[in-house]
């Protein structure tokens, strides 16, 4: 082959890959904001983003949070049924409880959970992976059975595929790296492919695959309107007993309080965690 001739091939896959560049940038600028395809796990969070010079720029609000809020020992957690009420009952700083001829002083402070508000992503396309997805829900095959197969099949030729250097389990996907430039593309291009699956034929997707880094993260601290904290209690009863006391107490609307929901104590010398949980409309 003479040195024009090789010079003309490489020129010709150079344009072939340049064009499946601008197709793969086409379909990525086409994709509704909201449906940037790139693999993040199964999170409560709602993607807001825009993809800005090949890169995808996602900002996630919380929507579904979950948070544990660790409970010091010789401490109470009370909810009330009406915030207004919780709202009253820390107007009063010190609280002193009777119990049967001797006064408890409890300290009464307002509970602040620290929540995730908003993350900023920046997520940029690896031109030598893939993410493949679309599995069904009932699938008979072990992680490692699974990745063996996806290697296999996308690592023929006559698929599309390549050599697959590496390989991942996502939540909802799997992630395939090749070695020779070129084949993430074309398999993106093709888009769709019938894989056989142990005993089944599964039509799978496969899509860019997009990596990231956090660039920011809020947490702002989050009052719970309904709960107040006790602290200072001191060892001189019994869980159960004081849980009653602690309710009867803070029921009485000459100490401003109300209707009380739950009653959670922490005894002296213990630790506990409250879990809140609240999922936005």
């Amino acid at each position: 082959m003479s040195a024009l001739q090789a010079l003309q091939e490489e020129q010709a896959r150079l344009k072939m890959r340049l064009q499946e560049l601008q197709e793969l940038q086409r379909n990525l600028r086409d994709c509704p904001q909201d449906k940037v395809p790139f693999p993040v796990p199964e999170s409560p969070l709602v993607f807001r983003g825009h993809l800005q010079d090949g890169k995808a720029m996602a900002k996630s609000v919380v929507s579904h949070v979950r948070i544990c809020y660790p409970l010091p020992g010789g401490s109470a957690l009370v909810t009330f049924d009406d915030a207004n009420v919780a709202k009253q009952v820390l107007q009063q700083k010190e609280h002193q409880i009777n119990v049967e001829g001797f006064r408890l002083r409890v300290q009464v402070q307002p509970l602040e959970l620290p929540v995730l508000t908003t993350i900023q992503v920046s997520s940029q396309m690896n031109d030598q992976r893939v993410l493949v997805s679309g599995f069904p829900a009932e699938l008979n095959l072990s992680e490692e059975e699974l990745l063996d197969k996806l290697e296999i099949f996308f690592g023929k030729t006559k698929n599309g595929g390549g050599d697959v250097e590496t390989r991942e389990l996502l939540q909802g996907g799997v992630m395939l790296g090749f070695t020779e430039d070129g084949v993430a593309q074309h398999l993106c291009q093709m888009g769709q492919f019938t894989v056989p699956l142990g005993k089944q034929q599964s039509c799978l997707r496969v899509s860019p695959y997009m990596s990231g880094k956090i660039q920011k993260a809020e947490v702002r601290p989050q009052p719970v309107p309904r709960s107040v904290l006790v602290l200072g209690i001191p060892d001189v009863l019994g869980g159960p007993e004081l849980q009653d006391i602690l309710e009867i107490h803070f029921q009485k609307p000459s100490r401003g309080g109300g209707e009380v929901e739950a009653v959670t104590v922490v005894p002296t010398g213990q630790r506990g965690l409250a879990v809140f949980t609240s999922k936005s409309g």
